[in-house]
């Protein structure tokens, strides 16, 4: 119960901050917190921590807890990354390809250099499996595999800080299918760029694997912005 409780008090905390409910300079209290949500002291004290560690607060003697400026945050933290999707879903969404264009397909290119054999066969594997998930419509296989398959990209460009990112990259496409901003079938250029990425990578074609990663991350803005378009219509 002290789990549940925490994490739906710092949801809703979270969410409030990222939208700016809570603006940078204002207190939150500890006593004001267990009246509002009806927790102990130390589940309010836990949820501040989290907080915390995410830089959205910082505890200061005889003030609180006082909410930090926007540039402080943690924003490759993917509770985060939730939070502001919620707040300003087209905003964060240009945000994250901006940084997936800058990543992405680069380390796409290191891994066709460097990936091991494995790994390429491996993203063989992902991509056919994908193609098969597609069709079928199966959109929770399809998105299990996409997700291993933009982790190994970063993990095998051998930057270890490129593969840092694979949480913030994970966040970013489970949450677009959580929110029906994917088709019941997969865009099919989609679908082939990460076959052709896979093929390049395991060819040890470095400027096409970069290529056609740039492609990707571009065209899954593009469908999950029409996506998003479409649902407000």
């Amino acid at each position: 119960m002290g789990g549940g409780l925490h994490d739906r008090v710092l949801d809703v905390l979270g969410h409030e901050i990222a939208a700016g409910a809570h603006p940078p300079g204002s207190v939150l209290r500890i006593d004001e917190m267990e009246q509002r949500f009806g927790i102990s002291r130390s589940v309010a004290r836990e949820v501040v921590r989290s907080l915390a560690s995410i830089r959205l607060v910082v505890g200061r003697k005889r003030v609180g807890i006082v909410v930090r400026p926007r540039a402080d945050w943690n924003t490759f933290d993917p509770l985060l990354i939730r939070w502001l999707l919620a707040a300003d879903r087209t905003a964060q969404l240009k945000t994250l390809a901006e940084l997936r264009t800058a990543v992405e397909p680069v380390a796409a290119g290191a891994a066709a250099q460097r990936a091991t054999d494995a790994d390429a066969a491996r993203l063989v594997e992902l991509a056919e499996r994908m193609v098969a998930t597609a069709r079928a419509g199966d959109l929770d296989t399809f998105m299990d595999a996409d997700v291993a398959f933009h982790r190994l990209v970063l993990t095998a460009s051998g930057n270890e800080m490129f593969a840092q990112l694979h949480e913030v990259v994970e966040e970013l496409l489970r949450w677009r299918a959580g929110h029906g901003l994917m088709p019941v079938h997969p865009r099919p250029v989609a679908v082939r760029l990460h076959c052709e990425i896979a093929e390049c990578i395991r060819s040890g074609d470095r400027a096409r694997a970069e290529e056609a990663m740039r492609e990707l991350v571009a065209e899954a803005l593009e469908g999950t912005l029409s996506e998003l378009a479409a649902t407000h219509r």
